[in-house]
């Protein structure tokens, strides 16, 4: 999985939240001090992975916004784990992807591949909070699909059919680079797109904020930073 030719493609789609994002510690940064100030002692992984099982299994059912997204989420995980979750926690929590903090090496690697390659995103996000997000990456997008715009969340297919119909280039010319199996790579395998895993949890325990799936990826890297280095060979 480390002789894949970069050259073949003129278009990468990305994930942003788990891979540009650092979304991990983003909720981490949420969940804390609603669980705390309950008493509830658990491991990073065990909130991650609790919180994992809830928002997936909300995006799976009618389209809400993310911002609603969250805020339930919260609440389950805190019904899980005997923690009191107020109004305003909720609201706060589903507005708190705009302070999550972007990976060191995000926005540099991405304006060096925008040198060569146009860039789009597909995010399960809404476009007010991805657009903070996207401040913080440089603005280096030229396309934006959305789960507000499609009116569902990856792992649906309907994104990445928007995504075919706005970027301009043929599927077979698109590299899709994202940290979830289960989100991205899965889907997009079924779709016969080539990807990339970004790994940003090499070497850690579990799947953290990301559901467990099996995929196969043509190309494996721990960081952005890296997928530029080899773009640049």
């Amino acid at each position: 999985m480390d002789d894949l030719d970069l050259t073949r493609f003129d278009a990468l789609t990305f994930d942003c939240y788990g891979t540009l994002i650092d979304w991990e510690a983003g909720i981490l940064a949420g969940l804390r001090p609603v669980v705390a100030r309950s008493g509830v002692d658990a491991s990073d992984d065990a909130l991650l992975e609790t919180y994992a099982r809830h928002e997936s299994a909300l995006e799976a059912g009618p389209y809400r916004t993310y911002r609603e997204v969250l805020g339930l989420a919260l609440r389950e995980v805190g019904a899980d784990l005997g923690a009191a979750v107020t109004d305003d926690d909720a609201a706060a929590f589903g507005g708190s992807v705009v302070d999550w903090p972007a990976f060191p090496d995000s926005a540099e690697a991405l304006a060096a591949l925008h040198a060569r390659y146009r860039l789009g995103v597909l995010t399960n996000c809404d476009d007010d909070l991805f657009a903070g997000s996207s401040l913080r990456l440089g603005d280096p997008f030229d396309m934006v699909v959305t789960a507000q715009q499609v009116g569902a969340y990856k792992p649906s297919l309907r994104g990445f059919e928007l995504v075919f119909e706005r970027i301009g280039v043929p599927r077979e010319r698109i590299l899709h680079v994202a940290q979830s199996l289960f989100h991205d790579h899965v889907p997009a395998k079924q779709l016969g797109l080539a990807t990339v895993w970004v790994d940003r949890r090499h070497g850690r325990h579990g799947s953290g904020a990301t559901p467990p799936a099996d995929a196969t990826p043509d190309l494996v890297v721990p960081d952005m930073a890296t997928l530029a280095a080899l773009t640049a060979r």
